[in-house]
C-alpha cells in the first residue's frame, strides 16, 4: 500500500530475511535520499519506529546555523 499526501507518505514494506528493508523510490524522492546517504533507525518499544536522515539530526544540533 502506498499513499502520499501532499507532505506526507505512508507505505508498508517487508523485512527480507537478513533483516533489510527498501525505502521506495516516491520516499527517496520526496526526502531526497541517495545512495550512500546515512539514515538513524529510532525506536522507542512504547512508541515505534522512525526513520530518519541523519543530515536532519545533524542540521538540529548544527549550532553555526
Amino acid at each position: 500500500m502506498k499513499k502520499t499526501i501532499k507532505n506526507k507518505f505512508i507505505v508498508s514494506v517487508k523485512v527480507g530475511e537478513k533483516g533489510q528493508i527498501i525505502v521506495p523510490k516516491e520516499a527517496r524522492e520526496m526526502f531526497n535520499i541517495s545512495s550512500g546517504d546515512t539514515l538513524l533507525f529510532l525506536g522507542d518499544k512504547q512508541k515505534g519506529l522512525a526513520l530518519v536522515k541523519a543530515d536532519a539530526i545533524y542540521d538540529l544540533v548544527d549550532d553555526r546555523k
